[in-house]
């Protein structure tokens, strides 16, 4: 049996900077990993079989398409594996989960099958946030996601919240007006504090983020909510939505705002965290 966590990743940055003309966006985004995420577990088996638990296992639907499954057939041996993935983060929410889940399961199987890693050029096929999930670490991520640069990340603390809205990307973009913005600068300041840190962040942006809000508008009600704890530094939506994080610099304060925003909104998904540095 091998089992690898799937952790959440957070867009911190998103700007949209242009269109390739086969319709593949330009992004330059600053990315980290919090200590929230899925569980993927295996055992060898003759074939190759899928099972989802967890509390948002329904929302997945069929697992024929799944990325789990996706990424275990683009790196199969001849042995199979009976696949479990225990689903906790919200599905279609901005932070990654599926693929993620899919890295997870590249970096398990490899493990169980006792076979290599794919050639990281391959792992845009399964989505463009594949690769930056395999690296599990603070990076800039630019081009269509498969540029990556590492990027050191100080000690600091996120609460994240979702208000139970599944949004796909693709709907997104639909409604996008601009896709031609600046990107971050060339050369990034050094992040010795999460107070720096939020510092950059603010001058930074999420180029989704306003379309996001008029595909579901409740993600603006999230703002507010984070925005309004004590303690915070700064508060955006990641990736395309609908989750939004607020950043903390003790885990304390971001308990207590964790725990506030829940208990005011009672059927939201939310969740402190410890940013992941490496």
């Amino acid at each position: 049996m091998e089992t690898e966590f799937a952790p959440a990743k957070i867009n911190l940055t998103l700007h949209i900077t242009g269109q390739r003309p086969d319709g593949y966006h330009l992004v330059d985004s600053l990315v980290c990993f919090a200590d929230a995420g899925d569980l993927v577990s295996a055992a060898l088996a003759e074939d190759l079989t899928l099972t989802v638990t967890g509390r948002y296992a329904d929302a997945l639907g069929g697992t024929v398409e799944n990325l789990v499954i996706r990424a275990a057939r683009l790196l199969r041996s001849r042995r199979g594996a009976a696949i479990t993935l225990d689903k906790r983060l919200p599905v279609a929410s901005g932070i990654g989960g599926g693929s993620s889940d899919a890295a997870a399961t590249l970096r398990m199987l490899a493990r169980l099958w006792g076979i290599p890693l794919p050639d990281p050029r391959r792992l845009q096929a399964l989505g463009s946030d594949v690769p930056v999930c395999m690296a599990r670490r603070g990076a800039r991520m630019s081009g269509t996601g498969g540029t990556l640069a590492p990027v050191f990340l100080p000690e600091a603390w996120i609460v994240l919240a979702n208000p139970g809205v599944s949004l796909p990307t693709p709907s997104v973009f639909r409604v996008l007006t601009e896709r031609q913005n600046p990107p971050m600068p060339a050369e990034l300041p050094r992040f010795d504090t999460v107070q720096t840190l939020a510092g950059f962040l603010g001058a930074m942006r999420n180029d989704l983020e306003t379309a996001a809000i008029g595909v579901a508008p409740v993600i603006g009600t999230v703002l507010a909510a984070l925005q309004h704890q004590p303690g915070g530094l700064i508060s955006r939506m990641t990736g395309s939505g609908a989750t939004c994080f607020a950043l903390f610099g003790s885990e304390a304060a971001a308990v207590r705002a964790a725990q506030e925003v829940q208990t005011s909104h009672p059927l939201w998904w939310v969740q402190s965290a410890r940013m992941l540095r490496a």
